[in-house]
């Protein structure tokens, strides 16, 4: 069978598709990868074989909304190079949902560590925004399929297109609303955990306790860094900043922050006491793989819903919101931290986690859809 994996080239979407590509090429299949230069250097890690994009930014999740009809050129090009059997690409990436559907190949997505959309049980409340996410990103996905010319779809549910032929969620149903009925073509799998090779790592100078930070984007919400600059500043704990996504470090002068950009997160996290976070998948994931409480601080897109879940989950407590006092902030770090019951729940969401066997899940997916 040959895959093409198409997905959005920023870490946190293309590491799992490479961790399904990879036990994929171990049953013997053949995987291509579409990747620009800056994900090239982990397809290689990964031990899989690149089809190049010129242009990058058609795959970035940065450019998402503008970017679908590029993208789309690029995987339909790809599809007419390679010939695959099916796809395999990552939620928001319309260019490949449309391009599969042109070709008539089937498409399994990989989704978040929580879903996004509206559950198919009516009774459900809308939380988090839901119905609105799901109006906005088929305005998206319309405008990509209106340019590649193809008939109007009579779907029964609104959301189907956006499926594909699996979607596959890397979290766990401890983490969706309660009786939530998923969409007949959801399923959990599990993480789908891959990172780069860490290079040996030097302990972080000083000897207080690490708190593993990860931003996200603000999406117009407020930033993290006036009560990061609080939290650790004559705090209990230092904190290891990730960048990530978000903008330019703002870390003041007495905080106790390490700050910087990393391929990889899990020796961090592993050594850490907690993990704070904007609450996207990834950090989500690796703090509760290795056991470890969260604090989240939701700005907008997935944070809010994924925020939700670990909350409703017991694996995480909120930030104080902006404006609260420095000591409140600093006692949210040391009391999350120091929580035996949220960590005992962090370790057992994260052991369901782990004994999902999510790559076999999901390649097993990805087998059924090419079948």
């Amino acid at each position: 069978m040959r895959v093409l994996l198409c997905p959005l080239n920023d870490p946190g979407y293309l590491y799992p598709a490479l961790a399904v590509g990879r036990e994929l090429r171990r049953r013997a299949h053949t995987v291509t990868v579409l990747a620009g230069q800056r994900a090239a250097p982990a397809v290689t890690a990964a031990g899989l074989g690149t089809s190049a994009v010129t242009d990058g930014t058609a795959l970035s999740v940065a450019h998402w909304t503008v970017r679908g009809p590029q993208q789309y050129d690029a995987v339909a090009r790809a599809v007419r190079r390679l010939r695959p059997d099916v796809l395999v690409t990552s939620v928001l990436c319309h260019g490949a949902l449309v391009a599969a559907e042109a070709a008539g190949l089937p498409v399994v997505v990989l989704g978040l560590a929580a879903h996004l959309w509206p559950y198919r049980d009516a009774g459900q409340a809308d939380t988090c925004g839901r119905a609105w996410r799901l109006t906005e990103t088929l305005k998206h996905y319309g405008t990509v399929r209106e340019l590649a010319g193809l008939a109007p779809r009579h779907d029964r549910f609104p959301d189907t297109p956006l499926l594909g032929t699996a979607f596959l969620l890397r979290g766990h149903p401890v983490m969706e609303a309660p009786d939530a009925e998923l969409p007949p073509a959801v399923r959990h799998v599990g993480p789908c955990w891959w990172e780069p090779e860490p290079p040996a790592a030097e302990p972080p100078p000083g000897d207080k306790p690490l708190a593993y930070v990860h931003l996200g984007r603000t999406f117009g919400g407020t930033s993290l860094w006036p009560r990061l600059n609080a939290a650790f500043t004559a705090g209990t704990h230092r904190g290891v900043v990730e960048l990530g996504r978000s903008g330019a470090p703002e870390a003041a002068a007495g905080a106790d922050l390490i700050v910087g950009r990393r391929p990889w997160m899990s020796p961090l996290v592993d050594r850490a006491d907690l993990v704070l976070t904007n609450a996207t998948s990834a950090p989500v994931l690796a703090a509760l793989l290795h056991g470890k409480p969260l604090l989240v601080a939701p700005n907008g897109s997935e944070q809010h819903v994924l925020a939700a879940g670990c909350l409703r989950a017991g694996v995480a407590r909120r930030l104080p919101e902006r404006g609260a006092p420095a000591r409140e902030l600093r006692a949210a770090v040391a009391d999350t931290a120091g929580d035996p019951e949220l960590r005992a729940r962090a370790e057992e969401v994260g052991g369901l986690l782990a004994d999902g066997k999510s790559e076999t899940r999901a390649a097993d997916a990805v087998e059924s859809a090419a079948r």
